[in-house]
This record gives structure tokens, sequence and C-alpha cells, in this order.
């Protein structure tokens, strides 16, 4: 259970080239591009106004800046780890280098649980999109077939097709898909900074007061009607006041995970080793910059209140600029900025896979590649897999499932880089996170923080979850285990 895999041999595997490798087309700027193409999506244009009406008020700022801090850390961490090891897998392969192979299994897995829900979360929101986008031309599409069944409908259909059509460009190549996503991505930075200079000279100071709502909960517990663990356990543990900004950080901490899926396309950047620090930090800077802009125009626009259960808050509040002939095109660019987003979850999610299966912890179905390279089958799976919970789950379940994985992902990429650097101190790394251990201990304590104010039915979900893996992984994955094996053939041999 707690073979590792030495990190001579994944670098080795990082320098493998040609048949039955994956294909090195990204340069400094496409993994820059592909790390603001997967943060800039749903976290800004639809879980904003979910965590400002559910959670935070206006105060979803201050969500934003603690999440940022806590990814900030994490992100140290993660370039360090991508500089030095740069092949496909992410976490999963810090982990199997570090904490043996059942903690990468664990995190492997919880990365599936991440990356295929991110693109589920994603394509409702685009399915909510598309369809005022085609209202706004006079199609009009039946609700039933826009929403799946626990939201009055039957059955999400645009959600399903974007999903799909993103598939299959990826099984196109790589390259071909990082073309798409550099485009969307310009168009996506143009839409946040019209947003917020047109939107500035419109803010209502009266919509950010009281910037952070009341929390009967807390004012209970501050008069000492209730215990502080009751507090914990109440309804309105969460719902505004400092643990609402503390909860809201849990649920925009979804926005920020496109620096981990850089790190996922490690074995397909041309020099890994300085572009993927570049790419991981300098996407999560950009990005952190515009989200507390954007959120503090939207907030300023409308009031919070009027985001509760709306897909489309940005829509919302930008019509209250009265810029309407703007608002087509503000839709067309905000499908575009979806669609990188779900096409970059997508990519990762197939990376991670096609590393598991490559260690032989799934079957080699999955590290199969084209004549293009890419690992086709893992994303025609997926395909099927995420086009379900599209089709059928509401967005704000989704992203609370997703920000759980991550932090959970995150938190054991900081452990990672503390043992690595006790137990190999000697090792080159072309990137070195600063002040270890203090940078990933306080990269733990947050995101842990954060796990903490998310939603009981999302520690349920992520423990079936997990529960499910550790089944597969003693039924099948240990005995089929590439590093195990080896070892055993080693110490039989002496």
């Amino acid at each position: 259970m707690f073979y590792k895999k030495s990190i001579p041999s994944l670098i080795k595997e990082a320098q493998e080239s040609g048949e039955g490798t994956l294909k090195r087309t990204l340069s400094s700027y496409h993994l820059v591009a592909l790390g603001v193409g997967a943060i800039i999506g749903a976290g800004l244009f639809s879980l904003t106004g979910i965590a400002a009406a559910d959670n935070a008020g206006p105060a979803v700022i201050l969500s934003f800046i603690i999440a940022a801090i806590g990814c900030g850390f994490a992100g140290l961490c993660y370039a360090e780890f991508a500089s030095m090891i740069p092949v496909a897998g992410s976490a999963y392969t810090y982990s199997y280098a570090t904490m043996g192979e059942f903690i990468a299994w664990v995190i492997g897995w919880d990365l599936v649980l991440e990356y295929a829900l991110a693109a589920a979360t994603v394509s409702v929101s685009w399915s909510q999109y598309f369809s005022q986008f085609l209202a706004e031309i006079g199609i009009h599409l039946p609700a039933a077939l826009l929403h799946g069944p626990w939201e009055g409908g039957m059955i999400n259909i645009p959600a399903i097709v974007i999903v799909c059509l993103l598939s299959l460009l990826l099984m196109r190549g790589t390259q071909e898909s990082s073309f798409v996503n550099n485009l969307l991505v310009i168009v996506k930075i143009a839409v946040v900074l019209i947003f917020i200079a047109l939107g500035w000279k419109f803010i209502n100071p009266a919509n950010h007061s009281p910037f952070i709502p009341v929390n009967t909960g807390e004012e209970a517990l501050k008069a000492g009607k209730i215990g502080f663990f009751d507090f914990f356990s109440s309804p309105e543990f969460g719902h505004f006041g400092i643990s609402g900004v503390l909860r809201g950080a849990g649920v925009v901490f979804f926005a920020f995970i496109g620096f981990d899926a850089v790190s996922t396309a490690a074995q397909e950047a041309k020099n890994p080793q300085k572009g993927m620090p570049i790419g991981i930090i300098g996407s999560l800077l950009v990005c952190t910059l515009l989200y507390v802009a954007f959120s503090y125009v939207m907030t300023g626009l409308e009031h919070y209140s009027a985001f509760e259960g709306d897909a489309k808050p940005v829509a919302t509040a930008f019509a209250r600029t009265g810029y309407t002939f703007l608002n087509l095109a503000l839709m067309i660019a905000i499908l575009a900025g979806y669609t990188s987003v779900i096409l970059v979850m997508l990519l990762g999610q197939s990376r991670v896979f096609y590393s598991m299966s490559k260690d032989g912890l799934l079957p080699k179905f999955f590290s199969d590649l084209s004549k293009n390279q890419t690992p086709w089958k893992s994303n025609l799976l997926f395909m099927f897999f995420v086009s379900i919970f599209a089709g059928f789950v509401p967005v704000s379940d989704l992203g609370h499932m997703v920000s759980i994985g991550t932090l959970f992902a995150f938190t054991l990429v900081c452990i990672g880089v503390i043992i690595l650097r006790k137990k190999d101190p000697q090792l080159d790394r072309p990137f070195k996170t600063p002040l270890v251990p203090l940078v990933p201990i306080l990269g733990i304590i947050i995101c842990v923080t954060m796990m903490a104010g998310l939603p009981i039915e999302s520690w349920e979900r992520l423990a079936i979850w997990m529960a499910l893996g550790i089944i597969i992984y003693f039924g099948y994955s240990k005995s089929h285990s590439l590093a195990r094996l080896a070892a055993e053939r080693n110490e039989s041999k002496d």
C-alpha cells in the first residue's frame, strides 16, 4: 500500500518522447492561458452570485481574498512539484512520490471527482446562459429540457451537448484544443474588463451595506444563548456573518482550481521547469485581481439577495447598467469563457486517469493513446460520466462537491512538499517554495479551515466517493500496481 515511485524514475518518465507518449506542444504563454481558461468561469460568472446570496453577501469579496491566499500557498507548493516532476497526474503523481501508493490512489480518485464535477458544474451554468442567448434571438427551449429533475425539469440537454462536443475536440489533439482555448481566453478577459469598466459608475453604495450581513447564530453565540459546538451544527452557521464569509470562501475556492489543471499538463509543456511555475503562479495572480474587482462591481450593481437561485447573476447585475445593447455580446463572451473552463477540466481529468493507468492502478484501456497522442478512451468514458451529472444534478450541489475535493488535494500537496524537503533535501528543484515549512503549513491550515466551513452534505458525499474508491483499490488496483509488482520482483531476487 505504501510503495513509492522514485523521483529519478518519474524524471525519466518525463523525458520520454515519441510514439506512446504525450506530445510536448505547450509554451509558457499557453500554460498561463490554460490556467486562466480554467480559473475564470463558473466561479466568477455563477458561484459568485450563489456565495453572495447564500453565505457572505457583499463580503463575498473577502471570501475571494481568503480563498486566494489559501490558493497562493498551495500554488507555490504545486509550482515546486510541477517544475521538479514534470509529468501528467498533478497531485496524484506528487503524492505517489512522497506518501506512497495508497495515498496517491486516494488523491487520484479525489481528482477524478474534482475535475469531472467541475466540468459538469460549469456546463450547467453554460446551459442557462445559452438558453437566455437563444431567447434573445427569439428561440425558446422548453424549461423541462434546461433543468434536471431536482430543479423541476427532466434533463439539461444543452449541458450534455457542450460536454460531448468538447470531449470530441480533446480527442482530436492537445494543440488544437490549446488554440481554441487561447481564443476563448482572450474573449473572456475582455468581457471581465468591460463589465468592470462599464459597471463601476453604476454601483449603488446601499447594496454594499451592511458589508457583512448579520448571522443570527453568531449573535446568539456571543450572547451565550447557544454553545460553541451547537452553533457549528446549527442552520445559521455559514449563513452570513463571519462564518458565512468562511463558508463562502470554501464555495468560491472552486473558482481557483485552474492552476491545479495546469499541473496536469506538465508532460505536454515544452519547457516544464520554467513554464510550470509561470503558468501556475501567473494565472493565479491575474485571476485574483480580476475576481476581487468583478465581485465588488457585481454586488454593487444589484443587491445580493437578488442572486438567490440565479445561475446567471452576471446578466442580472449587468442589466442595472442600462447597456442593453451589449447584453447579447456579454452572453456570447460568457459562453466562450465557460467553454474554456469545461475544456480544461476535461483535459485535466483525462491526464490524471492516464497517469493512474500507466502505473497499473487502472486498466490499460485508460492510457491508450490515439494517433494524435491523446488518451481518447478516457475522454470518451468521461464524456458519458460528466454528461450524466451535467444533465441531472443542480449546480449548487456540484459546486460544493468540487470545492471539498479541491481543498483535499491542495492539503496533500502542501504536506508532500514538507515530506520531500525532509526526505530528499538535495533534489534539484528548478522552483523552490519559499519559507518551508511555514508556507505549506499555512496552506494546510487555510484549506482545512475552508473544508470545515462547507456543508455536512459535502463531507458525506466525499466519504461515499472515497469509500467507493477504496473498494476499487483493494479489489483491483493493489494487485495490478506496477510499482508493487516491480518491488516484489526485486525482493524475490534478493
